[in-house]
């Protein structure tokens, strides 16, 4: 018999390998059509009784990465369709959908022959739930081969019987960590905690996993057997006692409750481990169903898998201009963030050239990338031979004949306009025809810099986050009159570093530093009000911000927010800067010598390590203090994420982005926009568009004319729209779309 996604050859002794291999995908993932084809394998394996057991494999480089979220977007469609005309049927569709991959997963382990999984690459999701359910499992002894359950990531959970199997074969706590974390394993590490029985040399995978078959591997599992204990004892146990109460309390301070998955994580493997194998299952269906049907699931789902797989695709480059491969990159500025540009062009293996105003200072700008790949040397997140390769990637020079032949610059000097001017005629005059020059600027629009090009075609703006090296958003931003080639190479050039592009009309601050000011704005007067900063700090975090809007200050320099506000006072008036709010940093710099974290002092206090960051006292002194019960906790929450919000739309509005999967994916991205909303647009799409202009006017009346929703607001409320109703990105795609 012949599959579409599957071979199945059976050798000499009585062994089946099952390979893997689907026709047209660059990785294997699960489908109804695989899962068809695969129940038909396995009943086939059951049946014949030539086959001693069977052994799983992927003939792809990687394993799998697991189930296609589309398919369960599907399912999702089907559901709400079927609930309108049905609900009791609906939700029986669901929750039968919800349980096809665990109780396939069930009928594999109970066949009665016993199965083997040779992981050989990326095992991820649904594979390695699949790799659970067999009887043996090894893995190929390369870096390459990474396992996690990482649903929980977006807005899922492992369903596939991934929260009962795992916590009957490794310790609870380390169970719930790896599962409420999305934990990515190596194979020694999956080897420690149980996961899988052996390592294996790459090209031996194979034939251990059949030596394993040959052996007399049982086609039991170990919590099918009479007398089976629990790893590290009973959820009734003086060590469960100890766990639970703790983990509980854990993860309500990591998450707030905000992620509905996470919890069912702990109701799933507290409730599973009570009860046998089967009920379980049907215990972790019926809370993967509940979990299904949950705004966050959906949001997070869109956001974090789907949109971010698109626009890392390339799904804003424009169509019919060719695909850049870069044979050289230049670099202008050896700075922080130019080294930081340097770092990450020669780790994707682009040969790069890394100018400065002297040798030593670019020859300092390329010491930062040895400090950085030396660091991950010694994690063990890189290779001694990969640093010397990434080093021997990075040319620095003080002259700029050596950017001659480069298919990209990018200008990361000074944020001046005046130096960027002198940097930019000195590069345009050795850049060969064609060539594209970009800015890396927060600041300054793009037009205006493209005023001192003699191509402004081929002038665009890449703005990098800082630190370079961790941050995976790139904002690409189009001046006036940047041409398709420009914003292709681009694109190419952000997808080629491994990082996720987002195309910006030209704005002063653009997009994300747009929101990021409206941000830490709202600190400051709530500050000003008299909300004590801790409350500050603790609203932003549970509200679902990674960092808080004073900490977040500190990071980027409180002199550098006197700056910008200064800046922004010359340029648009003194009206466009609130004087209170100036006044502020003003006394934290100039008064007390107050910067930030790099000068050890800002709203934090930085003591040497290993002492803690913590706050200011001073803080209290400089506005009468409200007592913390007057303060509405709940409405400080919601001002973070609704002010920047509406900045959001502000900038829909403007058409400074016109894809909303640009503005989600790069609100989570940039800033940490509370990822279980699925980002900016999808927690106001997530509300209704008609709640929550009533939200934004009531805080308008409180706090004033930063909660005034804009017109287009206005006008989706009074339709019933949603940005993704009204700003559909799937009509436009490969198209360019103007301000």
């Amino acid at each position: 018999m012949t599959y579409k996604n599957f071979t199945v050859e059976t050798d000499a002794d009585g062994i089946a390998l099952v390979t893997w291999d689907m026709p047209d995908k660059s990785m294997n993932v699960f489908t109804e059509e695989v899962m068809d084809e695969f129940e038909t394998i396995i009943d086939r394996v059951a049946a014949d009784a030539s086959i001693k057991g069977a052994v799983f494999t992927s003939g792809k480089d990687s394993f799998s990465g697991g189930a296609d979220l589309g398919m369960l977007q599907k399912m999702l469609g089907v559901f709400h369709a079927e609930k309108a005309k049905d609900p009791e049927r609906a939700m029986a569709l669901l929750f039968e959908g919800a349980g096809r991959m665990g109780w396939l997963w069930r009928k594999l382990e109970t066949s009665g022959k016993p199965w083997v999984s040779a992981i050989n690459g990326t095992c991820m999701g649904g594979a390695f739930e699949l790799s659970l359910a067999c009887h043996g499992r090894v893995a190929a002894d390369i870096d390459k081969v990474k396992m996690a359950l990482p649903e929980v990531k977006v807005g899922i959970f492992p369903g596939a019987g991934g929260t009962q199997r795992v916590p009957r074969l490794t310790d609870q706590q380390q169970a719930l960590q790896m599962l409420t974390s999305g934990q990515t394993l190596s194979p020694q590490k999956a080897k420690a905690m149980g996961l899988i029985h052996a390592v294996a040399e790459p090209a031996k995978l194979i034939d251990a996993a059949k030596a394993m078959i040959l052996g007399g591997l049982k086609p039991v599992q170990p919590w099918d057997e009479k007398g089976f204990k629990l790893p590290g004892g009973p959820i009734y146990s003086a060590a469960g006692a100890n766990l639970w109460p703790a983990a509980i309390a854990i993860l309500r301070r990591e998450t707030y409750g905000n992620y509905p998955a996470a919890a069912a994580i702990l109701k799933c493997v507290y409730e599973g481990l009570l009860v046998p194998f089967d009920t379980a299952l049907r215990i972790e269906q019926r809370y993967f169903t509940e979990i299904l049907q949950t705004k966050e699931a959906a949001a997070m789902i869109r956001s974090l898998f789907v949109s971010l797989q698109e626009l890392n695709k390339g799904a804003r480059r424009p169509a019919g201009v060719a695909e850049t491969k870069f044979t050289k990159i230049g670099v202008v500025g050896a700075g922080f963030m130019g080294a930081g540009i340097a770092y990450v062009t020669a780790r994707a293996g682009i040969p790069v050239v890394l100018i400065d105003r002297d040798m030593e200072a670019a020859e300092k700008g390329k010491a930062h990338s040895e400090g950085l790949i030396s660091d991950a040397v010694k994690k063990g997140r890189a290779k001694p031979e990969e640093k010397e390769k990434l080093l021997s990637l990075i040319t620095p020079s003080a002259d700029y004949a050596d950017l001659d032949g480069a298919d990209l610059v990018i200008e990361a000097v000074f944020e001046d306009s005046e130096v960027k001017k002198a940097t930019t005629g000195k590069a345009e005059a050795v850049l060969k025809p064609g060539a594209v020059f970009a800015s890396n600027t927060s600041t300054i629009p793009i037009t205006s810099l493209a005023k001192n090009s003699a191509r402004p075609k081929d002038f665009i703006g890449i703005h990098f986050f800082s630190p370079v090296d961790r941050m995976m958003l790139v904002e690409i931003i189009l001046g006036k009159k940047t041409g398709d080639k420009a914003l292709a190479v681009a694109i190419d050039y952000v997808r080629a570093i491994r990082k996720t592009p987002v195309v910006v009309n030209d704005t002063r601050g653009f997009y994300v530093n747009r929101c990021v000011l409206r941000y830490m704005s709202q600190a400051y007067k709530m500050l000003i009000e008299g909300v004590p900063a801790a409350m500050i700090e603790n609203g932003a975090r549970a509200a679902g911000m990674p960092v808080g809007p004073l900490a977040l200050t500190d990071e980027t320099a409180v002199d550098l927010a006197q700056k910008i506000m200064r800046q922004t006072a010359r340029d648009l008036g003194e009206k466009a800067v609130d004087p209170a709010q100036m006044a502020l940093i003003d006394t934290l710099v100039d008064k007390f010598d107050r910067r930030g974290r790099k000068n050890g002092k800002g709203f934090y206090d930085y003591p040497a390590k290993p002492a803690k960051k913590k706050l200011w006292p001073g803080l209290k002194d400089l506005y009468p203090q409200k007592r913390a019960e007057d303060v509405d906790y709940e409405e400080l929450k919601r001002r973070f994420l609704v002010v920047i919000a509406l900045e959001a739309a502000r900038v829909m509005e403007e058409g400074i982005v016109t894809d909303p999967r640009e503005a989600d994916v790069g609100s989570i991205l940039a800033f940490g926009f509370a990822p279980f909303t699925g980002g900016v647009l999808s927690y106001i799409d997530g509300i209704g568009a008609a709640a929550f202009v009533s939200i934004a006017k009531g805080l308008q009346k409180k706090y004033g004319p930063d909660f005034k929703p804009p017109k287009l607001l206005l006008d989706m409320a009074a339709k019933g729209e949603t940005f993704y109703q009204r700003f559909d990105p799937y009509t436009k795609d490969g198209e360019r779309k103007a301000a």
